[in-house]
């Protein structure tokens, strides 16, 4: 897998997260090692989510991991919590806004089962 490639299926599982809950400013830089290695940007900023190719000097923390691991968190199949005590994801930076990623991530669940129950109705 390409660093491209990752990004685009990130970035599109992400844009699916429902972060009109957060009401705090959040950024976060993800550094990838391994095959798919590079850097992007996740920031919630007035109920908006944004992904972005660049990295983010200002940010909240910082995660560090490979695009497996990446990719298993945001499809919900690994708690973010669960990968920093496995060790498969480093987090630097604000603790208190990193554990809120989390909540990025269950924005994302929540979001799929609204869709999913509209579409059970149908």
């Amino acid at each position: 897998m390409t660093y491209e490639e990752m990004f685009a299926d990130v970035k599109g599982r992400f844009a699916e997260a429902d972060v009109s809950d957060i009401t705090e400013h959040l950024a976060y830089q993800f550094n990838i090692t391994g095959e798919a290695q590079g850097i992007f940007y996740v920031e919630v900023k007035e109920g908006s989510l944004y992904v972005e190719p660049y990295e983010y000097f200002d940010r909240d923390a910082m995660f560090i991991c490979d695009a497996d691991t990446l990719i298993k968190i945001a499809e919900g199949k690994l708690d973010p919590i669960m990968a920093v005590t496995l060790q498969k994801l480093k987090v630097e930076g604000n603790i208190d806004k990193a554990l809120k990623f989390k909540d990025l991530v269950e924005g994302q669940k929540k979001k799929k089962k609204k869709a999913k129950r509209k579409s059970d109705k149908k």
